[in-house]
């Protein structure tokens, strides 16, 4: 297979399987925040991830507050996606099983940190475009970025109306994205 082929195919597969990530993710991150579940959007990702989860949760009983069917399905569509990728790729025979969940794991914790990055960056940009509206996304936007900008606000004030802290939680962010690709084992 020509190599231009194969990098779309990796790019098709890769791309579905963040997406339906990122609707797990805010799944399994959501209650933790305390977001409001009659909320239309928040009903749109239980009704996506729940026939995967609904009944895995029988089996894995959540763990606290904790959610486990909803990470253990994370992290077998992301096990899942990167042994196809490295089939398609050509690399599957130099991964082991240890290489593989490692790097699951790290996609997962990455993913994560892109999604509260997303959330901080399409908060600050609503929240110039209207300001003090109601939007169902931008109430849960609300209650996933709170609790990681309340930090920053404590220490950064607002200075003349600007609040600076989305700017310093997404540059703490990413530095701490930089940190947690360099335990990446494998390259995809």
């Amino acid at each position: 297979m020509p190599s231009n082929i194969s990098t779309a195919i990796v790019f098709i597969i890769n791309t579905l399987a963040q997406l339906y990530l990122f609707v797990l993710l805010l799944r399994l991150l959501l209650p933790l925040f305390g977001a409001d579940f009659r909320n239309p959007i928040a009903q749109a990702i239980l009704r996506l991830t729940s026939p995967v989860v609904v009944p895995l949760r029988r089996i894995v009983p959540p763990i606290g507050r904790v959610d486990t069917a909803t990470v253990l399905v994370a992290f077998i569509v992301q096990y899942i996606t990167i042994v196809v990728l490295l089939m398609i790729m050509g690399l599957s025979e130099r991964a082991t099983l240890i290489d593989i969940a490692a790097t699951t794991v790290v996609n997962l914790v990455l993913l994560a940190l892109n999604l509260f990055i997303f959330a901080i960056l399409i908060r600050v940009i609503l929240s110039w475009i209207s300001p003090g509206g109601y939007n169902p996304i931008l109430a849960l936007i609300h209650s996933l970025t709170d609790p990681v900008l309340r930090p920053f606000q404590r220490l950064l004030p607002p200075m003349g109306g600007l609040d600076l802290s989305p700017l310093f939680a997404m540059i703490s962010l990413t530095a701490l994205r930089i940190v947690v690709m360099g335990f990446k084992l494998l390259p995809v």
